[in-house]
């Protein structure tokens, strides 16, 4: 049997389980397992400039495409704590990523050693496993187990912590007898199916929720055609944006309290049978009043993790089951329906939630000076095409962005969804570009999250990894400060400063293009908004000329209130801004205005 260290076994392990890429940033605990790496080959290794960087570069990572996970390496003690938060970021939205920390040695890990620091301990709470491995021969066993987790059931992290000696230890190990283990995923049965495709025949009004679990099955396609052969209306959440195109008859709008469609939450209001796939009732998407969101509607939960059945209100019906094994058996109930004539026509149903669609539109098309930032994402649909993966994380600008924005595939909305931590978006939109350098890729962000972790945008300068970011610029916690507005205070939320290096920016303080260039990437600021078209299409050349990240930082009125509930109710939304009352106020939306 061949002999290696226990951290080279660890490395073929990776390459044998997929893995092809990692972030991380390295320290003396965790040495031992870079020599590994660059020892083995084949893992392509980009240098973070902060750990929880590493971490969120991972998520992006995985969270791009099917069966990607997404790796994230540091030491235990400040690089263990501080991937902490994409480990939580990762299991809040079900994302597989694995996080390898080196541990101080095993015979010094109770007596408070340099940078050891119980981490596993840490880490249990927001992971699906997290280990510190004493034994070295354990190692394989662990690595093969945490994959196996990562896959089964409900996706999520996993943390493997590696002490020094372990990681040096010779073991016998050979990779060629190594296999991957099969993932578990339950699976509905059919007479489960058949049950709930009866009820939603039965109903009059129904609608498709769509989760994220779709987008983590891989079963855009399947839902698409599920939903075409019942005629059924979807309403993507916002972590299954993109399962059904914006512009699909079809699509009903979003639905919520803040990342909503006017149309979408009409919609969803007038239904009587909610089928809910892959979907864990956030919310932000139910609100807080659930007996709105649930009176006068029968619910059918399909969902792969069991406890999640029954967790937020008891459905009429609760089915366990992956989305995509579920949706293969819905279509095939439903197929064998409509070639028995038993399908009711939902061509009215269809028709009305359209006609919301073009009646109930938010104004985009605003010629002021500071820019609103409405006319940012009018501009950005004209700009941008389908093939976009945007990134976003969370504030005002990922709220409007959601609201108006359009997405026509799956895993081309990539957002932090339960944690939606500030500083997630640079680090994300660099490993999403990492994954996919063939498709553009642009992130949206406020200046508070923007300036979180800034630096990031240096590893996108030295690794030559191209992608666009719109940062909309007010110079406030511009969600925070509209919370404030129910307490009737605006405290600590304000940015502003007069600069005294750059005085022509008056008082929006941070000179993000110096920096930004300082960082060695591109950036273009931009004050009227007749300049943005032109702007997005220069940061795309200056992208792929330079290889670079490409900052557009719009110049945004101070403040504007985005439409979202004040009550947590989805029927009592506030609308601050002027609605659209002709075609020429919303000119980038799917439908036409029809007043």
């Amino acid at each position: 049997m061949p002999r290696m260290t226990a951290a080279r076994a660890a490395v073929e392990i990776l390459k044998r389980e997929g893995v092809s890429d990692a972030f991380g940033v390295p320290g003396a605990a965790i040495n031992p397992f870079y020599k590994a790496l660059q020892e083995g080959g084949g893992i392509r290794h980009t240098l973070a400039r902060h750990v929880e960087g590493a971490s969120h570069m991972a998520e992006g990572y995985t969270r791009t495409s099917p069966g990607n996970i997404g790796v994230c390496i540091g030491t235990s003690g400040p690089a263990g704590t501080d991937m902490v938060t994409g480990l939580y970021s990762a299991i809040g939205d079900s994302i597989p990523i694995l996080c390898i920390t080196g541990q101080a040695p095993t015979h010094v890990l109770h007596k408070e050693d340099f940078q050891a620091v119980d981490i596993a301990s840490i880490a249990a709470p927001v992971t699906k496993k997290a280990t510190t491995v004493l034994e070295a021969a354990q190692v394989p066993g662990v690595f093969q187990e945490a994959f196996h987790l990562m896959r089964s059931g409900r996706p999520g992290p996993v943390l493997i912590d590696l002490p020094i000696d372990v990681q040096l230890t010779e073991i016998e190990f050979d990779p060629e007898l190594y296999e991957p283990l099969t993932p578990y995923r339950p699976s509905a049965t059919r007479a489960q199916a058949e049950k709930a495709v009866r009820m939603l025949t039965a109903s009059e009004r129904p609608v498709i929720v769509a989760g994220g679990g779709v987008v983590n099955a891989d079963a855009s396609e399947l839902l698409v055609e599920f939903a075409e052969l019942t005629g059924t209306p979807v309403i993507p959440t916002l972590m299954g944006w993109g399962t059904i195109p914006d512009d699909h008859e079809l699509n009903a709008g979003m639905v919520g309290i803040q990342t909503a469609h006017r149309y979408g939450n009409a919609n969803f209001l007038d239904s009587d049978f909610v089928l809910g796939i892959g979907n864990r009732w956030a919310n932000r998407h139910t609100g807080y009043k659930l007996d709105v969101y649930t009176r006068g509607r029968k619910f059918v939960h399909v969902d792969i993790e069991p406890t999640q059945i029954g967790k937020i209100f008891a459905p009429d019906l609760g089915i366990t089951s992956d989305a995509g094994a579920a949706l293969e058996l819905f279509v095939e109930v439903a197929r064998e329906l409509k070639a028995a004539g038993e399908l009711p026509d939902r061509t009215q149903w269809s028709a009305a939630t359209q006609r919301r669609r073009a009646e109930l539109q938010r104004r985009t098309h605003f010629d002021d000076i500071p820019i609103k930032p409405q006319r940012v994402y009018e501009e950005m649909n004209r700009a941008f095409g389908p093939e976009t993966r945007y990134v976003s994380t969370i504030g005002l600008s990922q709220i409007a962005g959601a609201q108006m924005l359009h997405v026509y595939r799956p895993r081309h909305w990539i957002n932090c969804g339960q944690a939606g931590p500030l500083g997630w978006t640079v680090p994300a939109a660099l490993g999403v570009a990492v994954a996919d350098p063939d498709s553009p890729v642009v992130a949206l962000s406020g200046d508070y999250d923007f300036q979180f972790m800034i630096e990031e945008l240096a590893v996108g300068a030295q690794h030559r990894i191209p992608y666009v970011h719109v940062l909309v610029n007010n110079s406030y916690l511009g969600l925070i400060r509209q919370a404030q507005i129910g307490l009737d205070i605006n405290f600590q939320v304000n940015l502003e400063f007069e600069n005294i290096n750059a005085p022509e920016l008056g008082v929006y303080g941070v000179d993000h293009v110096r920096v930004v260039e300082g960082l060695g990437c591109k950036a273009i600021r931009v004050t009227d908004p007749a300049e943005l078209g032109r702007a997005f299409k220069e940061a795309a050349e200056l992208a792929r000329e330079h290889r670079v990240p490409v900052v557009v930082e719009a110049i945004l009125e101070r403040v504007t209130n985005i439409a979202m509930s004040r009550t947590a109710d989805i029927s009592d939304i506030s609308e601050f801004e002027e609605l659209a009352t002709e075609a020429a106020h919303a000119p980038t939306a799917i439908a036409p205005l029809k007043s």
